[in-house]
C-alpha cells in the first residue's frame, strides 16, 4: 500500500509520452487524457492520505537497492505536499488546456507540464536521498522548458538563463549535502537518517550537510540576493506562473522541513536562515507595494512569502512552515490564474487608491486593538504554553492584522468598512490559532518540537519583531507618505528592487539573450 503514490507520477509520465507524440495545436484526445491523468493523481493522493490515516507512516519497497533506489515515504509531511501538488496540478492542467487553445505547440507544452508535475510528486514523496536528488534536478530542468515556451522573447531567455545558473549551484549543494548525509549515517534511506539525527547522531558531517541543505533551499526559494529570476519570469504562460509560484518554488521550504531533524543539529545554520529569510520577507514586501503590474507584484509577494517561510524554518517552527506552504500555494495559484480578471476589476474602479487613508492616531489604535485581540483569542488556545518562537510569529501576524484594522479605523472610513475589518481581524486571529493547533497535531512525532531559544535566537527574535513592526507601521501609513516629495526617491529605489537584481545581472552577464538548452 505504501507504493501507491508511485502510480501518480507514472500516470503523468504516460500522459507526457502521448503529448510528445502529438506536440502540435489542439492535439486530438491528448488534452482530455491530460486532465484525466491529473485528476487520477489527485484521487491517488486522497487514497494515500486514507492509507496513512489507517496504517500510520511508513515507507514503500526499495526498488533498485536498499536506501539508494526508488522508494517513497508516506507521512504527514509527504501526504500534505502530495495532496497539495496534485490538487493544484489538476487545476493548472485544466486551465492550461483552455488558456493555450490554438497555440502551435500546445501538445508539447502539456507534455512538459506533466513531466514537471511528475518530478515534483517524486520529490515530495521521495524515501531515499538518490530519488530526492534526481527529482529535485528533474523538476528544475523540466520547468526550464516551460519557462522557454516563448523562446523568441529576450526577456524569457534572460530570466530562464538566470534561473538555470542559480538552479545548477543549488543542485551542486544538494548533491554534496546528500553525499555527506550518506557518509554520516551510513545509509541513503531518509527515514533512517531522520531517526538517527533526532537521536543526536551525525557529528560534524551532519552539521556541514545542514549548511548545504540550507544553501540549496535558499537558492531554490529565490532568497535575496538571487531572487531576481523569480520576478522576471513573466514572459512564460500564466499556467507556468501559477505552477511555479504555487508549487515548484516551495521545494526549498519542503527540503528544510523534510530534514528538520538534521537542521536542529546546526543552530548557526538556523540563525542564518532567520537572518536571510527575514530580510527577504521585509525587502520583498516593500518592493511589492511599488509595482504597477499585477503579475510582477504577485511575484514580489512570492519572494516575500518564501522569505517568511524560511524565517519560520530558521525559528524551528517547521509545522507552521508546512502550514504556510499550503496556505500560500492555494492563495497564489488562485491569484495568478485570476490575474486577468484582477486587471479588469482595477480598470473598472473610478476612484483609484484606498477608500480611507489612516493617520497616525488610527494606526496606533489599530495596533493596540490588534494586540488586545491577539491576547484574548490566544488565551483560549493555550497562549501561555506556546514557545517563544511561536509567540513571536503570532505577533508578526498581528502586525498584519493591525494594518488591516488601520484601514477600517481611519477617520474617513465608512462604518461598514470599520465593522468589516474588525470581523476579518477576529476571524484571522481565530483561524491562525486553530490552524496552528491542527498543524501541530498532524505533524506530532514526524517533525521535531521547537527547542528553547538560546541567546542568539532571542536576539534574532527581538530583531525580527522590531523590523516587522516598523515595516507594518510604514505599510499602514503608506498611502500618506508614499507620495510625499521626500519619499519620491525611496519609492524609485524600491521599485527597482534596490538594484540588487541589476548587480546580479552584471555578475553573470544576465543581459545576454543567448538561449540556454
Amino acid at each position: 500500500m505504501f507504493d501507491l503514490p508511485l502510480l501518480a507520477p507514472a500516470a503523468l509520465l504516460a500522459c507526457a509520452a502521448a503529448c510528445f507524440l502529438n506536440p502540435g495545436r489542439r492535439p486530438r484526445l491528448v488534452l482530455p487524457l491530460a486532465e484525466a491523468a491529473a485528476f487520477a493523481t489527485l484521487a491517488i493522493a486522497i487514497t494515500s492520505a486514507v492509507v496513512l490515516a489507517v496504517m500510520g507512516p511508513g515507507a514503500g519497497s526499495h526498488l533498485g537497492g536498499d536506501g539508494i533506489g526508488l522508494s517513497v515515504r508516506l507521512d504527514a509531511v509527504s501526504a500534505t505536499m502530495f495532496l497539495l501538488v496534485t490538487f493544484i496540478g489538476w487545476i493548472v492542467v485544466r486551465y492550461a488546456s483552455r488558456y493555450l487553445d490554438g497555440e502551435d505547440r500546445q501538445g508539447a507544452f502539456t507534455g512538459w507540464l506533466c513531466l514537471t508535475l511528475a518530478a515534483v510528486l517524486l520529490l515530495v514523496t521521495a524515501g531515499t536521498l538518490a530519488l530526492l536528488v534526481a527529482a529535485w534536478i528533474a523538476t528544475s530542468l523540466f520547468l526550464h522548458r516551460l519557462l522557454l515556451f516563448y523562446a523568441q522573447r529576450p526577456g524569457a531567455r534572460r530570466a530562464a538563463r538566470k534561473k538555470f545558473i542559480t538552479a545548477r549551484v543549488g543542485d551542486a549543494a544538494l548533491i554534496a549535502a546528500a553525499t555527506l548525509l550518506a557518509a554520516a549515517y551510513g545509509t541513503g534511506d531518509v527515514g533512517r537518517i531522520l531517526g538517527a539525527a533526532r537521536a543526536g547522531e551525525g557529528g560534524g558531517l551532519a552539521v556541514a550537510a545542514a549548511g548545504l541543505l540550507a544553501l540549496a533551499a535558499l537558492l531554490k526559494s529565490a532568497q535575496f540576493p538571487t531572487h531576481g529570476w523569480l520576478t522576471e519570469v513573466m514572459e512564460a504562460p500564466t499556467p507556468v506562473s501559477a505552477l511555479l509560484h504555487a508549487g515548484v518554488i516551495n521545494a526549498g521550504g519542503f527540503l528544510l522541513i523534510r530534514f528538520a531533524d538534521v537542521l536542529l543539529l546546526a543552530p548557526g545554520v538556523l540563525a542564518v536562515l532567520v537572518a536571510i529569510g527575514g530580510f527577504t520577507a521585509l525587502f520583498g514586501g516593500l518592493v511589492m507595494l511599488t509595482q504597477p503590474a499585477v503579475k510582477t507584484s504577485l511575484a514580489w509577494s512570492t519572494t516575500a512569502q518564501m522569505g517568511f517561510m524560511i524565517l519560520e524554518c530558521g525559528l524551528a517552527l517547521f509545522p507552521l512552515a508546512l502550514l504556510h506552504i499550503v496556505a500560500h500555494s492555494l492563495y497564489k495559484a488562485h491569484a495568478f490564474l485570476a490575474s486577468g480578471g484582477a486587471v479588469e476589476a482595477v480598470a473598472a474602479i473610478r476612484r483609484p487608491g484606498p477608500v480611507a487613508v489612516p493617520r497616525a492616531g488610527a494606526v496606533l489604535r489599530a495596533f493596540l486593538l490588534a494586540f488586545a485581540l491577539f491576547v484574548l483569542v490566544g488565551l483560549g488556545f493555550g497562549l501561555a504554553h506556546k514557545s517563544p518562537q511561536a509567540l513571536a510569529l503570532g505577533t508578526i501576524l498581528i502586525f498584519g492584522v493591525a494594518y488591516m484594522l488601520a484601514q477600517g479605523l481611519a477617520d474617513a472610513a465608512p462604518r461598514a468598512l470599520t465593522w468589516r475589518t474588525a470581523a476579518y481581524a477576529l476571524a484571522t486571529s481565530v483561524s491562525y490559532f486553530t490552524l496552528q493547533a491542527v498543524a501541530m497535531r498532524l505533524t506530532a512525532g514526524v517533525l521535531p518540537p521547537t527547542p528553547a531559544p538560546g541567546p542568539l535566537e532571542w536576539a534574532l527574535i527581538v530583531l525580527a519583531l522590531l523590523s516587522f513592526g516598523l515595516v507594518a507601521v510604514l505599510q499602514a501609513m503608506f498611502p500618506t507618505w508614499a507620495h510625499h516629495p521626500a519619499a519620491a526617491g525611496l519609492r524609485v529605489h524600491l521599485a527597482n528592487g534596490l538594484y540588487a537584481n541589476a548587480a546580479f545581472d552584471r555578475l553573470i552577464g544576465g543581459w545576454s539573450t543567448r538561449h540556454v538548452a
